[in-house]
């Protein structure tokens, strides 16, 4: 029910995901009416889904600590709960993201050795796609949650996109040793000594995010998600200038239409929605959050990460990368980390960046 269409575009997003997925049933919660009103038109879709019904829904501007409070019940809430019973194995949502964050870490946990969550965007680059972490859960992070998001990045890239030794870069200022803040330089040392399942790369920075200098780019929310959003107010302006540049004049659209083929495939590159749907890394379960702006075809996309990410063996491989970790950390170092993970799991929830 969440995100800015509602039913109207998560029923099609389910008819175009299921043309090219077997096996993968739906169970859709929310408004009845609403949901089986959309089901009508779409027989692909309805063949494959079952509805839920709730008439109580959490509102996209509605603050986490309340959407906890009240939220028992409502079509996030039962989506996430779903996965704890064993009804589903993931959980697509486009609604509210701190709402999202806090109920599925409530109601899932966090995995054994994890201390929080991040979120991973897709990220179109000059080599494929990399994957970028965190974009929003976490407006600060210290050195021991940076390497948790390179294990969980590692991971996520390899079971969606392929990839078989992901590479990994730190995302900072500079390439050099000395660049950045403590905690990324922290971060730094403890990967540059483990012996992980990813190749890892050391700095990169900015420009290197659009070249796909490395598979997985590494960084605190707050900075991930000014970059995610950046990027994507670029590719609406360079969007926005062509088509104004392209129809000026009679030959403009001339060239326009002989270059037609090729404008489509580059709008088919720039565009979000083919690479939506960011996952909830971390958590005992598998949550991806959809843009709420998407349409049918990014609700697809995200239905897609969350099959992939279900049916790989993702869980297993963070587990085997902490065990390494554990093993090379120094004993005082180690005790240290499990004394700040066990401050940090009495004390207050971390906070995030709203979408």
């Amino acid at each position: 029910m969440g995100g800015d269409h509602g039913p109207s575009v998560v029923v099609p997003g389910v008819a175009q995901a299921v043309a090219g997925l077997s096996g993968v049933r739906f169970l859709l919660h929310g408004d009845e009416a609403l949901l089986n009103a959309e089901l009508a038109k779409s027989p692909a879709a309805r063949a494959v889904c079952e509805v839920r019904h709730t008439d109580k829904s959490i509102a996209m501007d509605e603050k986490p600590a309340q959407a906890m409070r009240r939220g028992k019940g409502s079509s996030l809430w039962n989506a996430v709960e779903a996965i704890r019973e064993g009804e589903a194995a993931a959980c697509v949502s486009a609604g509210n993201t701190g709402a999202l964050m806090a109920i599925s870490k409530l109601i899932l946990r966090m995995g054994a050795n994890l201390e929080r969550p991040a979120i991973v965007a897709s990220w179109p680059t000059l080599r494929g796609v990399s994957a970028v972490l965190d974009v929003g859960a976490n407006v600060e992070s210290d050195a021991d949650q940076l390497v948790e998001f390179a294990i969980m990045g590692a991971a996520f890239h390899h079971a969606v996109h392929g990839s078989e030794r992901p590479t990994v870069g730190l995302l900072n200022v500079g390439s050099e040793d000395q660049k950045g803040h403590e905690e990324v330089r922290e971060a730094h040392a403890i990967l540059k000594d483990a012996n992980l399942e990813f190749d890892y790369r050391g700095f990169v920075e900015g420009t290197d995010i659009a070249k796909g200098t490395v598979d997985v780019v590494v960084t605190d929310g707050f900075t991930g998600n000014v970059a995610l959003k950046t990027a994507e107010g670029l590719a609406r302006f360079f969007s926005n200038e062509i088509k104004t540049t392209l129809t000026s004049g009679p030959l403009a659209m001339l060239g326009a239409l002989i270059a037609s083929g090729a404008l489509k495939k580059m709008r088919r590159r720039l565009d979000p929605g083919r690479v939506n749907g960011g996952p909830l890394l971390g958590l005992n379960g598998i949550v991806v959050k959809s843009h709420g702006g998407a349409d049918a075809l990014g609700f697809a996309s995200a239905i897609r990460v969350a099959v992939d990410l279900a049916r790989s063996d993702f869980s297993a491989e963070i587990d085997r990368n902490l065990k390494r970790l554990t093993k090379t950390a120094p004993p005082a170092a180690q005790a240290d980390a499990d004394e700040s993970k066990a401050e940090g799991a009495s004390g207050a929830e971390g906070q995030g960046v709203s979408e």
